[in-house]
């Protein structure tokens, strides 16, 4: 296949001028849409690839559906600060893309022999042999781009959603879905299919099935896949000791999210803990096209199953005591009294608040590592009208006292400073609670 040149350094610009640090728990990307999140470990890192939401414009997208026109790569070491390293592959870099259709749909990314092929579906143009959807791979260097993308999309296979695998002795597989899920193997510069596609069997037969992702663990392949059985996507899966099948269906990984039809995963093990990666459209909840990428920790059975992932807001990672800790992504909430909300409906971009409205109410956000640190003053970004008292405690909502916190009346969001009265090290969790009855609400905390 001939591949299509463009501007080595137009690229290197996308790459390199966008990189910017997203500080976030769930949704983990809090400046963009994001979706169908394909994470992988490359080089001691996380990188994601998830396919990029944007809001439909009249005239530009099909109303009220999905618009996707390029895609972005993030990268990260600890699972909470993440890099955008911009815009790596759009529409409009593809010659056999419809740049008309903005289908630029779940990706995935594996490396293979130092070069990293990057596979994605979209829209074919018009006279295309393969009018519909086919599936595309470019080709990189490095994991964040430049990504250089083939002139023809992959011969003998029609559909979403791809999702590549290299087997522990070479043998390279892409599963996809159109329909049913679909498995064939690859040749060995992952661009032609080494054998005809199959069709993978025993899954459920109602009820849409697409997004595979098929991963490894002690001897048994795993193949996990979105399923509507009523009208909302579960991830469940289904497992085999060959990477062909057959496979037995054993169980649901996350149930049914609310307000969000659609979900899309993939599950990696990085420094000894497993994760699944989803989406849910907590940055829009009133429309859910537009979707964002969360995570949370994954466990197996000593049987192999896998538990069932219950959806958090807190997420994973540690977040250190002197970044801003967003305390509206709770790990737990007392039973009245305490809510969250968008600082901004209008721009939810702008993230949330915390708000407390009666006494003894409270939030804990778990997992904050205070270090061998010796702070000194408890900061906190709050609005309280009337003027309130905010006590932070270790551990549980009865735990040791480390700061009592006094917002002013206002009617303006003010930075308050009070003093730390207790040595504080290592990773803690955190108690934040109101003390009176006078309302407040509270954007993040951090320490010095």
């Amino acid at each position: 296949m001939k591949i299509f040149i463009y501007s080595y350094l137009f690229l290197v610009g996308l790459s390199f001028a966008l990189a910017v640090n997203v500080l976030a728990q769930n949704p983990i990307i809090r400046n963009q849409f994001t979706a169908d999140p394909s994470a992988r470990v490359f080089n001691g890192k996380v990188y994601l690839y998830p396919s990029h939401d944007i809001p439909p414009e009249k005239g530009k997208c099909r109303e009220n559906w999905f618009c996707m026109e390029d895609y972005h790569v993030f990268s990260s070491d600890n699972l909470v600060e993440w890099t955008d390293h911009g815009i790596i592959l759009t529409q409009h870099d593809v010659p056999w893309v419809d740049a008309t259709s903005y289908s630029m749909w779940a990706p995935d990314c594996i490396d293979r022999n130092g070069k990293y092929y990057f596979f994605f579906p979209s829209q074919a143009k018009a006279g295309n042999e393969k009018r519909g959807f086919g599936i595309g791979v470019a080709i990189s260097e490095k994991p964040y781009g430049p990504f250089i993308p083939e002139t023809e999309p992959i011969d003998g296979v029609s559909g979403i959603d791809p999702n590549p695998f290299i087997d522990e002795d070479g043998q390279a597989y892409l599963y996809w879905s159109a329909g049913n899920i679909y498995v064939a193997k690859l040749k060995d510069n992952m661009l032609e299919l080494a054998s005809e596609p199959k069709v993978i069997e025993n899954l459920p037969e109602k009820g849409l099935k697409e997004g595979p992702y098929l991963f490894k663990r002690n001897g048994i392949y795993y193949l996990t896949y979105p399923h509507v059985e009523n009208k909302t996507e579960r991830i469940e899966y289904a497992i085999s000791d060959n990477p062909l099948g057959p496979f037995e269906v054993k169980g649901v990984i996350m149930d049914e999210s609310p307000n969000c039809w659609t979900n899309h995963h993939s599950i990696i093990e990085y420094n000894a803990q497993w994760y699944l990666f989803y989406h849910h459209n907590d940055l829009s909840p009133h429309f859910d096209k537009n979707r964002s990428v969360r995570i949370d920790s994954l466990f197996f059975n000593e049987d192999g199953t896998i538990q069932k992932v219950i959806p958090t807001l807190r997420g994973v990672g540690i977040t250190d005591a002197s970044q801003k800790i967003q305390i509206d992504r709770y790990s737990a909430i007392s039973k009245e009294g305490a809510s969250i909300a968008f600082n901004d409906s209008n721009n939810t971009f702008e993230g949330w608040k915390a708000m407390f409205d009666k006494a003894n109410a409270w939030l804990m956000y778990s997992r904050v590592d205070f270090g061998n640190n010796k702070f000194k003053s408890a900061i906190i970004r709050a609005f309280s009208k009337n003027g309130s008292l905010i006590q932070l405690t270790l551990n549980n909502e009865k735990g040791p006292v480390i700061s009592h916190v006094k917002i002013p009346k206002g009617d303006t969001w003010q930075t308050v400073k009070a003093p730390v009265i207790r040595s504080i090290k290592g990773v803690q969790d955190l108690v934040v609670m109101l003390k009176n009855d006078n309302t407040a609400e509270i954007d993040w905390i951090s320490f010095e």
